[in-house]
């Protein structure tokens, strides 16, 4: 079937993009209702920007986001400041953005809700593994100082994957790296976090692992505050070492693992020493020895050589004394 035959049945049914564009802006920013909207949620995440402020509204028992925009000359106005982990009841207007194929909410008001329920739900789990113990230093195991064999946990899709092998190659080259992938963001990504480590586990030859994942929204780094990733990291029988996230991100896991980094790269560089590193302290190591052995072998030679002039000098004055008793026996007779 050739493009011109396409034509002529679709002609009536095709549309562009920007068409498509246009006419969901006319539904949403002509409908009355959303003109001037009442909207209750929760901020998961927030970004401070010379415009203004740039926020994430979710509902946390029906997985919905939607993003909001508070703009400069409007901040002033607000009651209530928008802050991660408290739920807002905001007023504002639907706006289309056709270039990025997005809506998002322009905010007149905040007012105050409470504390959200994710925010509530993720301090209560806090505090009961810290009843626990699993955040406490002690339990925390030293990372092995040449690890033979690294797993690493993350998605194959991901930008920390290729960070990190990168890193290890160029830190440790001939270290072996297993991976066991796993979705690292959504519904699926719990249990296939949990499974990933597992399968680490009964494969049983790595001493180290991995865990990361790039940053994002506080909503996108989800999984990594939930209860069955945690105890997965806790329970693990080698030491585990987590980059997730940006340096502003802390999750539930980061405080659970042995050793927690900012980045997916910070934590490879955690994970093994740099040979050029070791080479140059190796040298540095020789070069100590060798002044050492050096020093002791001048400060020898030199007592050796302070012990032969003493032999020397009794040597003479015996055989000075031999004289002395030979002069005066002769002087006797």
């Amino acid at each position: 079937m050739d493009s011109s035959t396409i034509n002529s049945l679709f002609s009536e049914a095709i549309v562009s993009v920007a068409g498509l564009t246009d006419y969901i802006q006319e539904l949403l920013e002509e409908d009355n209702q959303l003109h001037r909207v009442w909207v209750i949620g929760e901020v998961s995440s927030s970004n401070h920007h010379p415009k203004g402020m740039f926020f994430t509204l979710q509902d946390p028992d029906a997985k919905a986001t939607i993003q909001c925009v508070a703009w400069r000359s409007q901040l002033s106005k607000l009651v209530q400041l928008p802050e991660v982990g408290e739920q807002l009841i905001i007023l504002g207007s639907l706006r289309v953005y056709p270039q990025r194929g997005q809506y998002q909410l322009n905010v007149w008001q905040a007012l105050p809700a409470g504390e959200g329920l994710q925010a509530l739900r993720s301090r209560q789990l806090r505090q009961r593994f810290e009843a626990e113990g699993l955040f406490d230093p002690q339990r925390k195991r030293p990372l092995p100082i040449h690890p033979e064999t690294i797993a690493v946990v993350t998605s194959p899709q991901a930008a920390a994957w290729g960070d990190i092998k990168r890193t290890l190659q160029q830190r440790y080259p001939g270290l072996r790296v297993l991976f066991s992938p796993a979705q690292v963001q959504g519904e699926l990504a719990i249990a296939s976090i949990v499974n990933a480590i597992d399968r680490v586990e009964r494969d049983g030859r790595a001493k180290l692992l991995i865990l990361a994942r790039g940053g994002g929204a506080s909503e996108d780094l989800a999984c990594f505050n939930d209860e069955r990733v945690v105890r997965a990291i806790a329970q693990c029988s080698i030491p585990v070492i987590t980059g997730i996230g940006h340096q502003r991100d802390e999750s539930l896991a980061d405080l659970v693992a042995d050793y927690s980094a900012h980045t997916p790269t910070a934590a490879a560089e955690q994970a093994v020493p740099e040979l050029i590193t070791l080479y140059a302290e190796h040298q540095q190591r020789r070069t100590t020895l060798y002044q050492a052995v050096t020093q002791i072998t001048e400060a020898s030679c030199h007592k050796l050589h302070h012990l032969r002039t003493r032999l020397r000098h009794l040597a003479l004055d015996q055989q000075l004394h031999q004289e002395q008793n030979a002069i005066a026996f002769q002087h006797q007779r």
